[in-house]
């Protein structure tokens, strides 16, 4: 795995996939690829947890952040997926760990599926990994009056995105293409196929249900879950201090760990845990 080690933040833009994708890396260690939620873009958030122990590197999706738009692309997860993989070619990365939020942790999976050779440890906060019907509590989604551009629920998002998007008046226009995203998630066989080992956490109140987010954990070979409690789909904003040392940990992971005790084995110090 390659490291970056100057322990500055740098940033700048790389051309990937015909955009003039903006990125920022910072911290020391092996390289580890945050790819934010929709909306979102890098500056939003910052992990120290991660920053002691990896090169994190933030990207901007297209359309999202610094990043411009290609106006007839649509959005996809596969697309994205495709350029922030572009993005490690233009790095001279090979491979990384990625950790993903939300649709972020989506794109995170696909490239675990897709491009398995540039996959090591794949950390998700918030993903859904079905279609909607399943995977989100929809009583959670309900809004009194049809969105706009303009809602207030979207408030922190569009004004982030206005402060430091290239043309701020494109704001609409992002909206309805992230809006019209129709996400169906991956196959039952998709799921068991990954190999890369993968973390899927959420917040107790997520309005990802804990039940989809079960049944991808069971479908997952060798999956870890992680519940965060009195949680919701925003916590790595709000409250990352409960979230971030799970990640953590589950990035800092060696490949090699003792078995989980059983009734037929018992806890033996050393031998199992």
């Amino acid at each position: 795995m390659n490291t970056l080690t100057d322990g500055k933040q740098a940033c700048g833009y790389a051309p990937v996939n015909g955009l003039n994708r903006y990125y920022e890396i910072e911290g020391t260690g092996t390289p580890l690829v945050y790819i934010p939620p929709a909306f979102a873009c890098s500056g939003m958030n910052s992990f120290p947890a991660l920053v002691r122990n990896h090169s994190v590197i933030t990207v901007d999706l297209q359309g999202h952040g610094r990043t411009g738009d290609i106006p007839d692309r649509p959005l996809t997860i596969g697309q994205h997926a495709s350029d922030v993989v572009g993005l490690l070619r233009h790095l001279g990365i090979a491979k990384a760990d990625f950790f993903g939020e939300s649709y972020g942790g989506a794109v995170a999976v696909w490239i675990a599926l897709h491009f398995p050779e540039f996959a090591g440890r794949i950390a998700t906060y918030g993903a859904t990994f079905g279609p909607p019907q399943i995977a989100v509590d929809s009583k959670m989604l309900q809004l009194s009056t049809p969105p706009t551009p303009e809602s207030k629920s979207l408030q922190f998002q569009r004004n982030h995105y206005k402060r430091v998007a290239p043309a701020p008046e494109y704001w609409p226009r992002i909206w309805d293409k992230v809006c019209s995203m129709r996400w169906e998630g991956f196959s039952k066989d998709e799921l068991v196929s990954i190999q890369a080992p993968v973390l899927i956490a959420l917040g107790d109140h997520d309005f990802v249900r804990l039940e989809h987010a079960v049944e991808t954990f069971r479908r997952i070979p060798g999956a870890e879950l992680a519940v965060i409690p009195d949680a919701g789909h925003f916590a790595l904003f709000s409250e990352p201090d409960k979230v971030m040392p799970v990640i953590a940990a589950f990035l800092g992971k060696s490949e090699a760990s003792l078995p989980i005790a059983t009734g037929e084995t018992g806890y033996r110090p050393g031998e199992t845990r």
